[in-house]
């Protein structure tokens, strides 16, 4: 069977440029009326989604990055299959390289004239060097109906499930929104459909979801090189802060920019944490390069805390009353080359929810002390002068394809 990965013509350079003038503005307005549900860890969220898909009525757009065959994957298949053999319409969008692990077999079963199955920029031997081909689509998304929609950071994965992997599953944390903010989450998913497969989004008429709640919301994206909102907001929210600015994120490579704003808010007397990963990484070699920037942060009072029970996954990040949860990791190549999407939540209640995990999770961290990275030995030294030149080296190269000072503000 042909892979499918290989026959849609892959995402051009243009269709990313050509929305250059957007770059400043938000594709979303803020959105009153809403409600959302916080879901820890992949034995709350995936019970979840897949009853949320066994209720749906009219339609479900489900878009991930990470797919890989196994026991999560196959209750999915089953409930998308079974949703549209009862006539509900299923659109699927597949990121083609984070969904290579999803068997041939499998992908032959997302098969039924109520259900699309599409990959985000396929890969391709020819041209192999085309820029383009490192525009990945990072997004985790699945709207029921119109009228709820579950954001955040996990893939279709058994790493996400603790009942697979009771002692080394993923950390990670999905938020279930209902209200108006659910038919932009259906606009943003129609944006990235029709870019990729060069067709429209034939949706059922539906109406837009009422009022569920009281919170305000909006819906935040990053499309590779242009319109990185969700950094900018952060931004803002972080020179705003007056309490508190919490950061969690899996890949800690900052920007320069970055760095500066969460040293600034610790110098200025806010609370400032990082949460990341501690000896369970998937990719140990970032782990590595982030840690390079530990001393300059510690010593301008910023808190670093490494989560030692298993791979920590979710990203989110919290500025008093503003909270921003979703797809997007805080390092350079993922704010440069990622589709991403966050819900973001202004609330009071509904952020000390997501600080009260944060605070739990530091309860099951170890935190960094100046005296841990002030006067490493030799071979500390070492590690530290080899990864910050291949940090260096990363951020020259990704530099250097693109001069244009107002696409990489760093």
């Amino acid at each position: 069977m042909t892979d499918k990965r290989m026959e849609i013509e892959p995402l051009r350079m243009t269709d990313v440029a050509g929305m250059k003038q957007q770059r400043h503005c938000m594709r979303f307005p803020w959105r009153e009326g809403n409600h959302g549900r916080l879901h820890r860890d992949g034995d709350a969220f995936f019970p979840s989604m897949l009853q949320a898909i066994a209720g749906a009525q009219n339609f479900i757009l489900l878009e991930m990055y990470l797919v890989e065959s196994g026991q999560v994957t196959t209750q999915f298949i089953d409930a998308l299959l079974q949703a549209a053999q009862r006539g509900v319409r299923v659109w699927c969008l597949f990121d083609a390289f984070g969904s290579w692990g999803l068997s041939g077999h499998d992908a032959g079963r997302l098969s039924h004239p109520n259900l699309q199955l599409s990959y985000f920029n396929p890969l391709r031997l020819r041209p192999m060097f085309r820029l383009d081909r490192l525009f990945r689509d990072h997004r985790k998304l699945l709207v029921l109906d119109g009228g709820t929609a579950f954001v955040g950071g996990t893939g279709l994965s058994d790493s996400f499930a603790p009942a697979v992997f009771p002692e080394r599953y993923w950390s990670e944390t999905m938020v279930e929104m209902a209200g108006p903010v659910v038919t932009d989450w259906v606009e943003s998913f129609r944006d990235v459909w029709e870019r990729s497969t060069r067709g429209p989004l034939l949706l059922p008429p539906y109406a837009p979801a009422a009022a569920a709640g009281a919170l305000r919301c909006r819906v935040a994206i990053s499309c590779a090189m242009h319109n990185r909102e969700i950094k900018r907001a952060f931004f803002i929210q972080a020179r705003r802060a007056k309490k508190l600015v919490w950061l969690a994120t899996p890949y800690f490579i900052p920007s320069g920019k970055n760095r500066r704003i969460l040293r600034g808010a610790a110098r200025r007397g806010v609370d400032v944490r990082v949460l990341l990963p501690g000896p369970f990484h998937d990719h140990p070699v970032i782990r590595q390069i982030g840690r390079r920037f530990y001393l300059r942060l510690l010593l301008a009072g910023v808190r670093i805390f490494e989560y030692q029970p298993r791979f920590f996954h979710y990203k989110a990040v919290v500025c008093d009353d503003w909270l921003s949860l979703g797809s997007s990791n805080f390092d350079r190549w993922n704010l440069r080359w990622n589709f991403e999407a966050n819900q973001e939540i202004e609330d009071a209640g509904f952020s000390a929810q997501l600080a009260a995990m944060f605070e739990a999770d530091c309860a099951e961290a170890l935190e960094i002390r100046l005296a841990d990275v002030a006067k490493p030995g030799w071979p500390g030294r070492l590690r530290l002068w080899f990864w910050s030149r291949v940090d260096q080296l990363v951020a020259y190269l990704s530099h250097s394809r693109f001069r244009n000072r107002d696409l990489f503000d760093d």
